[in-house]
């Protein structure tokens, strides 16, 4: 399919979501003339250059895996200055953007290629010509990922030109359920019959088919003169407040996620998927989701939306454990489960979420053995030695600051879950698979 569209699409950051999610959905759009990415791993910007802009992308279905062609797409590196100058001529006339770079601590540095001063400069072009206006997806895992980046990008703008250049951009927050991820094992990709990015790189994109991304709500100040912004990426759905649907990301999908690779690390599974052959684990994971999880966030914010309610969230949750489970997307226990001790941060997923349910009255027990599990991934001593688990965690949140009340039913709730953990683990040997009764 060629590029036939009006508009101009620009990414910064040539990761999974950004190749198979943002720009492969411009392309499939039909609406973009121009797609324009920017990429610091030189190597990837040679091969792809090479490749003629064209890079692949590979689509976990239900009952198989596609490979899409996707290009030309014009992917240059910031590091360099004639690439740079063209990601900035490029934003002076763009009308979508996304960032999708690995936190949004990156949005800022010392480095002329900076996604801030190229977004800085760019924008003072496109007010200065008249340009187009035009929106940014922030889709780093923040709730506040869009103005995080605003302020960013203000700094760089002066005084006195800051309101016209701010007047020709909005960016958003999202919410991007859509599990994906780069194959980087050579020996891995050629078994699974996975197309590389592009000929000499050995890794590959892999995602999931899933698209119904949720976006803030685009809204420019009104102008008579000019007709309401109309996006070129219409698979997206505005939401009015999109914090609630960020903590059912964050405290729904992220947590269950995690406490199904826990789970699967201690009984010795490799990839998520081997997860769907247990019944037992499936139904724990099922009912953490709707009985904690969901039991939770319908009580905070039930109202709003179908989403929480019990059918509504029972649907949600059971999408996306059949979605998690799917041989193949093959997701890596290891992968979903890495850097345990960010995962048991006092406001990340597993604590997050015993947190706001036990404000809404929720008693937590399932994902306190996700995170008594967790804590064994990271240390196995925990499961060995009986020192406190506040030991481990008690340091890791130190700079939160919890209050006393508050950390000590955490704490209580873990360690019971880890006894209950050590529980499931004794009744079984290497020979059988452990159950869950002791865990439900």
């Amino acid at each position: 399919m060629a590029l036939t569209g009006k508009r101009i699409f620009v990414g910064f950051g040539f990761g999974a979501i950004q190749a198979g999610l943002f720009l492969f959905e411009a392309y499939r759009s039909g609406k973009f003339r121009r797609l324009v990415v920017a990429e610091v791993l030189p190597e990837v910007v040679r091969a792809v250059r090479q490749a003629g802009g064209y890079y692949s992308v590979n689509v976990a279905h239900g009952d198989r895996v596609e490979a899409a062609r996707i290009g030309p797409v014009e992917i240059e590196n910031p590091a360099v200055e004639a690439d740079r100058r063209r990601l900035i001529e490029a934003v002076a006339e763009v009308e979508e953007m996304a960032t999708a770079v690995p936190s949004v601590e990156h949005y800022v540095s010392d480095t002329p290629g900076s996604v801030h001063r190229i977004l800085g400069l760019g924008l003072r072009k496109k007010a200065a010509l008249g340009g187009a206006r035009a929106i940014l997806y922030a889709a780093e895992n923040h709730n506040h990922a869009a103005e995080i980046l605003e302020r960013g990008v203000a700094a760089t703008i002066p005084e006195a030109e800051l309101p016209l250049a701010s007047s020709r951009l909005r960016t958003l927050n999202t919410v991007i359920g859509k599990m994906s991820g780069i194959v980087a094992i050579p020996r891995e990709r050629e078994r699974r019959g996975l197309a590389p990015i592009a000929p000499g790189l050995d890794r590959a994109f892999l995602v999931e088919a899933f698209n119904r991304i949720l976006i803030s709500r685009v809204c420019f100040d009104p102008d008579p003169k000019t007709p309401p912004f109309a996006r070129g990426i219409e698979v997206f759905q505005e939401k009015e407040d999109l914090l609630p649907f960020e903590e059912a990301k964050l405290y729904g999908h992220n947590a269950t996620h995690a406490l199904a690779a826990y789970l699967g690390a201690i009984r010795g599974f490799q990839r998520i998927a081997e997860l769907g052959s247990d019944p037992g684990i499936m139904s724990f994971l099922r009912a953490a989701f709707i009985e904690e999880s969901g039991e939770a966030l319908i009580r905070k914010h039930g109202g709003i939306d179908p989403l929480f309610t019990r059918a509504g969230y029972a649907e949600y949750a059971d999408d996306l454990l059949a979605r998690m489970v799917n041989p193949f997307l093959g997701d890596a226990v290891e992968r979903v489960g890495r850097d345990p001790e960010r995962k048991l941060a006092w406001d990340d997923r597993l604590i997050g979420t015993m947190r706001i349910a036990l404000r809404m009255g929720v008693v937590p027990r399932r994902y306190a053995v996700g995170a008594a599990a967790a804590l064994a991934t990271w240390d196995r001593s925990a499961l060995t030695e009986d020192k406190p688990v506040a030991c481990w965690l008690e340091p890791l949140w130190d700079k939160a600051k919890p209050e006393a009340a508050e950390k000590g039913a955490i704490l209580s709730l873990i360690e019971d879950g880890r006894q209950r953990l050590r529980r499931w683990i004794s009744g079984s040997d290497l020979d059988k698979p452990p159950v869950l009764n002791a865990l439900t």
